[in-house]
């Protein structure tokens, strides 16, 4: 293995990171000052000009769809950059530094992971009327699979009812955590429910789009995460009531729900994984410039050994985390998802525990500072810490990871699929 970055994914890096320095860094004061005065105008759910603003620029500079790999980009005929897993990796780091800036180059979840699913799955009709739209960025999208009802760690679980009726699907099930359906250019969402409950187990599901605006779509309410409630982007839970759609818009086939969901969780898994790291990076630089500014009991905070051993314990974490993330990236480069499922599960594992430990340590540091929004690392922690439910909780992570290892050694194994889960 040679972890090496190739010489295209450093040209990009040099040229994101330039971007990041020239216009990312300096609209976070006026990305959070657009949010404070939509908060008092009443527009909380109201796209932001300071992301709309950096988009053009975005794509001047030739840093749109980065994420869009290979096979999705031939399936498509769009065509982003043309990355592998491994090359993307260190881009998304990048991006991840700062928590909405994946938007800003049409790299940001779940409109990743749903248009990879559009590219490889959806017939002709659909790439037309939704991949494109989402690659040029004109609508946003969700992906409709958790529910309240439920425990979605288990996403056999899953309830919502998709019955054919003649030319049509009716749909039937409450969704909770659908992740960007807040956003008022939301257009269409990736929904996942029961098609045949008397099949095997992991055939009953199936996915199919939805249009944001069918007839029988509730959102109930927008969901905080610890006091935040993402807008405009939001985590909303939404009722499905007698929705109907074509029978066209089922993706791959009746049943092959669990089978899409490989497809797509596999790369969102590096993704936000890598984010995750960019964002731990970030909180220990915040940290060590911090403690070498700030003076207490007549030394600076960083000369307080505390200080020293959390600033290296945390310097050995984010790189090992990197480390395993990118050998995970080659692995499914070489052998696709099902190659790499042991080292998908423990980024998934490692990350977010990761960045929460480095980011907890950084607000300490930073003392009252870290916990208010004058410093990115209270709205950072709550990111972090709700990917270690998003795509699924540790429990069942670690749950895969040692049956893998305790299958090395049993006299007959069985086979261990990577989890689709998606926690709450």
């Amino acid at each position: 293995m040679d972890f090496d970055y190739s010489p295209k994914t450093k040209e990009l890096q040099a040229r994101l990171q330039k971007f990041m320095d020239e216009h990312i860094y300096p609209s976070e004061a006026a990305y959070h000052a657009e949010i404070t005065a939509n908060t008092a105008a009443g527009k909380r759910w109201t796209p932001l000009q300071t992301i709309e603003n950096l988009k053009p620029k975005a794509q001047a500079a030739g840093l749109w769809n980065l994420f869009l790999p290979v096979d999705s980009a031939e399936a498509s005929g769009y065509h982003g950059a043309g990355l592998t897993n491994q090359e993307y990796a260190p881009l998304a780091e990048i991006m991840g530094r700062v928590l909405w800036s994946s938007e800003v180059f049409n790299c940001s979840a779940p409109d990743t992971g749903n248009m990879e699913t559009i590219a490889r799955y959806g017939s002709e009709e659909n790439k037309a009327r939704w991949l494109k739209p989402l690659l040029e960025g004109k609508i946003r999208s969700a992906f409709a699979m958790t529910e309240p009802d439920v425990a979605s760690s288990d996403a056999t679980n899953i309830a919502t009812r998709i019955e054919r009726q003649g030319d049509e699907y009716v749909i039937n099930g409450r969704k909770w955590w659908i992740s960007g359906a807040g956003d008022p250019r939301c257009a269409i969402y990736i929904t996942m429910g029961k098609t045949d409950p008397e099949a095997p187990r992991h055939s009953q599901q199936s996915m199919v789009l939805v249009p944001a605006d069918t007839k029988g779509i509730t959102v109930v309410r927008p969901l905080n995460v610890f006091g935040y409630d993402d807008a405009p982007h939001g985590h909303m839970e939404i009722l499905f009531e007698n929705v109907r759609v074509p029978v066209s818009n089922i993706l791959l086939g009746e049943g092959r729900g669990f089978e899409i969901a490989q497809g797509r969780l596999g790369p969102g898994r590096i993704h936000h994984c890598m984010r995750l790291i960019g964002l731990a990076e970030r909180a220990l630089e915040l940290m060590c410039k911090r403690a070498s500014s700030r003076i207490a009991f007549g030394k600076p905070v960083a000369a307080q050994t505390v200080t020293q051993e959390r600033i290296a314990e945390a310097r050995c974490k984010i790189d090992m985390a990197r480390l395993l993330t990118l050998k995970a990236a080659w692995m499914m480069d070489m052998g696709g998802n099902k190659f790499a499922k042991n080292e998908i599960a423990m980024i998934k594992v490692v990350a977010p525990s990761m960045a929460c430990e480095v980011i907890d340590w950084a607000m300490q540091v930073h003392g009252g500072g870290g916990m208010c929004d004058d410093f990115p690392l209270a709205y950072s922690y709550t990111a972090a810490r709700t990917l270690r439910f998003a795509d699924g909780p540790d429990e069942v992570h670690r749950n895969a990871i040692a049956k893998l290892e305790l299958g090395k050694y049993a006299v007959n194994p069985k086979p261990v699929e990577m989890p689709i889960t998606r926690g709450c």
